[in-house]
């Protein structure tokens, strides 16, 4: 899959899930589902996941040995940013931190499945050359 290809679909994916996330907003006004900076929250795990996987692609495209190499920095430096943004918003807010963790987590791994499948997919195209 060509970056272009992927950007063009996880454009839709974060779309989909932005649109997803409103629609249950708009339905369940009296329930506390999301913090107030869900959407700083989403933005920045829709960017570094962003990052991550242009990381993984152009380790892959240069050369197998440097592309497992960049799949695995590409997920440890996302990792390591997530979880650094998590505890920077946990000490400056006073909100529920149990919804915080249960937004941020889920966008974290849904962000994560589709690079996940993504970077999958490429591989599984490299092994039938």
């Amino acid at each position: 899959m060509t970056l272009f290809r992927f950007t063009i679909r996880y454009i839709i994916f974060g779309f989909v899930l932005g649109l997803f996330s409103w629609m249950l907003a708009m339905l369940f006004p009296k329930h506390e589902l999301f913090v107030s900076n869900y959407w700083i929250i989403f933005l920045f795990l829709f960017l570094l996941t962003y990052i991550a996987y242009f990381i993984s692609d152009f380790g892959l495209k240069k050369t197998p040995q440097m592309g497992v190499v960049a799949i695995m920095g590409g997920i440890i430096l996302k990792l390591l940013f997530a979880l650094s943004f998590s505890l920077v918003i946990l000490t400056k807010t006073a909100e529920n931190q149990l919804v915080f963790v249960l937004n941020y987590f889920s966008l974290y791994l849904l962000f994560t499945l589709f690079e996940v499948m993504c970077l999958l997919r490429n591989l599984r195209d490299q092994n039938n050359k």
